[in-house]
């Protein structure tokens, strides 16, 4: 069966690196596709999902932004089951500064270089290896400025208040970028922040390889 992975605000497939599934799943990594101009998040999901066979008997991985993407996704195209890491199940669960950022349009007035900071970025993020560092310094310098900005936008301007029926959701006890307060995953890993399908990704497949054999 089809996996297919949907990456966090305009990274790639280098996301997923650590994760393994059941031998049973051939996994797919889906690349971002430019979003048009003021594009809600549903509208780009539904360009988005063309890019998943008709034909396919598949699942959805989503991390942080893609992670909603994915639920979008589903609404449109019945996966056998949608996997949400890092990430949020619903706009009710976005933090209450992201809906008055959205409100008032804070986030359009931040600088990119500030968006792009990778000291800014890695304390959010909560890392601390140097590998992790890395990762996060090379998405400064490489991620895309224009989908960058629409991803912020379309994230605090999300309105699907309804929780996808079956969505399965993993979530770090101290994730920084979307905290757990606000959030109602299935499974929680302690101590994981926002970048645990790195540092913690023994934890993350394991649960994984636990939902995918209840197929």
């Amino acid at each position: 069966m089809k996996a297919y992975f949907i990456s966090g605000l305009g990274a790639d497939k280098k996301a997923f690196q650590k994760i393994k599934l059941p031998i049973a799943y051939d996994p797919v990594y889906l690349d971002w596709i430019p979003p048009q101009k003021n594009e809600s998040l549903g509208n780009y999901a539904r360009r988005f999902s063309s890019l998943i066979k008709n034909d396919d008997a598949f699942i959805l991985i989503g991390l942080s932004f893609g992670g909603m993407l994915a639920s979008e996704i589903a609404r449109l195209r019945r996966p056998m089951k949608t996997i949400i890491i890092s990430s949020l199940a619903s706009s009710n669960e976005l933090p209450w500064y992201f809906k008055q950022a959205g409100k008032m349009g804070l986030h359009k007035a931040v600088p990119m270089k500030f968006l792009k900071a990778g000291t800014v970025i890695k304390n959010i993020m909560g890392v601390a290896s140097k590998e992790d560092k890395a990762i996060i310094y090379n998405y400064a310098k490489f991620a895309d400025p224009d989908l960058v900005r629409w991803s912020i936008n379309a994230i605090v301007n999300w309105d699907q208040p309804d929780r996808l029926p079956g969505i399965v959701h993993l979530h770090g006890s101290n994730d920084r970028m979307l905290p757990l307060k606000y959030t109602h995953p299935d499974f929680v890993i302690k101590g994981g922040g926002h970048l645990m399908i790195f540092n913690k990704a023994d934890e993350v497949n394991k649960i994984l390889n636990e939902v995918l054999s209840m197929n």
